[in-house]
């Protein structure tokens, strides 16, 4: 039977467009009981083990919480983060860690200061300064936007263009006026791969209507088959135009300690790290030396991709060709479309109330394009990040419950 939603999020304190989707999810969720002991597969949060060796780094450094850290980040972490990028990528050449790092509170902190960079760079457009990104998207993106004195132009990402932004259906006004593009790759929600020919593609296009390509890669370092590319692949000698957002919180299972890095066009970077001067706390400096460690050791992401390798068989098995699932390039999130069984408001009522499991609605990661039309309607989100046993019964309740 169809369902429909008998309970809709409140509204006050701004749109929805405007609003955590998170924040909607608790206050759709909150007059409600779960039905069974509660799992949540909601929030992408890691919760395998902290790496063994977060604990004696710390303790070495601890007196370097005793001073001001600055902010382009100290030279270790910087040399690590560049000698890293070479030996993960096939990059034109290395990057320049006086240059072309810049250490960030993590790449959420980085992609929503980067909007305001990035207009800083690309200076004036005819008409009104647009900045494009998919839909659905990580929310920071469309702050970011918003904080730029731009508008936000969805880009809708279906199963029918691979769950990324169509670069052939943007016209040439909209690309006159667009000052940055935000990319994610792997995708957040549906966990698809940008090819180097689609990041050339991309390219190309900055380099015609001078725009910033703001690609955000933290889930770069999950996955279970091939290793995703970069946009700094295809960016040249000069990294011209293009700045790649990393981070540790998924790669080393690190989500609390808030240290990640941009790296790419060193002009940008420069303007970056101005902004970031006046306008954002500085990276403790301990923190940055476990940083260092982590992006010199790839014994504890081995054993990360291990564990979500179990959990993604788990879920080929218990899911199999239900609800048009795929299992994805990378990331940890699937992406299921429910839509034969109800609005995705309801069906996540529905699991939470029957089956004690807590999902995010499509709709919320999304927002209604022109014509009406949002992406994320008729589809759910689970992120992967319990452990296996939890996630397998996870995935067993939400079958029976939804059939």
């Amino acid at each position: 039977m169809v369902m429909t939603a008998s309970s809709r999020a409140p509204q006050a304190g701004g749109s929805p467009n405007e609003r955590s989707p998170f924040v909607r999810l608790n206050e759709l969720l909150a007059p409600h009981q779960p039905g069974k002991p509660l799992i949540s597969l909601a929030v992408g949060e890691p919760q395998h083990p902290v790496p063994d060796f977060v604990g004696p780094v710390l303790a070495k450094h601890i007196a370097d919480f005793g001073r001001y850290p600055m902010n382009q980040g100290t030279e270790p972490f910087r040399q690590a983060a560049s000698t890293w990028l070479s030996a993960r990528f096939k990059l034109p050449r290395p990057l320049d860690p006086k240059a072309e790092i810049l250490v960030l509170n993590g790449s959420r902190e980085g992609l929503f200061l980067a909007a305001i960079a990035a207009a800083r760079y690309v200076g004036p457009r005819p008409g009104k300064p647009a900045i494009l990104m998919p839909n659905p998207f990580y929310p920071v993106y469309g702050a970011g936007a918003l904080a730029a004195a731009c508008e936000p132009v969805y880009l809708p990402t279906t199963i029918d263009n691979g769950f990324l932004p169509d670069l052939d259906a943007i016209d040439e006004a909209t690309l006159a006026r667009t000052v940055a593009f935000y990319l994610a790759s792997p995708a957040n929600p549906q966990g698809s791969v940008a090819s180097r020919e689609y990041f050339t593609r991309l390219k190309r296009l900055a380099d015609r209507y001078g725009f910033m390509i703001l690609s955000d890669e933290c889930y770069s370092e999950i996955y279970t088959r091939e290793a995703p590319g970069s946009a700094l692949e295809s960016a040249g000698p000069d990294f011209t135009r293009v700045a790649a957002f990393q981070s540790l919180s998924k790669r080393s299972n690190l989500p609390g300690l808030r240290v990640g890095f941009a790296a790419g066009d060193k002009t940008f970077i420069g303007m970056f790290l101005e902004l970031r001067n006046i306008a954002a706390p500085q990276v403790p400096v301990p923190l940055q030396h476990v940083a260092t460690f982590a992006y010199g050791d790839e014994a504890h992401v081995e054993e990360n991709r291990r564990l979500y390798r179990i959990k993604f068989d788990l879920a080929d098995q218990i899911i199999g060709n239900r609800y048009g699932y795929r299992r994805p390039d990378a990331g940890f999130c699937v992406w299921l479309n429910t839509s034969a069984i109800g609005d995705d408001v309801a069906v996540t009522l529905k699991l939470f109330r029957e089956a004690g499991v807590r999902v995010v609605p499509g709709s919320f990661l999304a927002r209604q394009q022109p014509d009406g039309f949002n992406p994320g309607a008729g589809y759910i989100r689970l992120a992967l990040v319990q452990d296996s046993e939890t996630t397998a019964q996870a995935l067993h309740r939400l079958v029976e419950t939804l059939g």
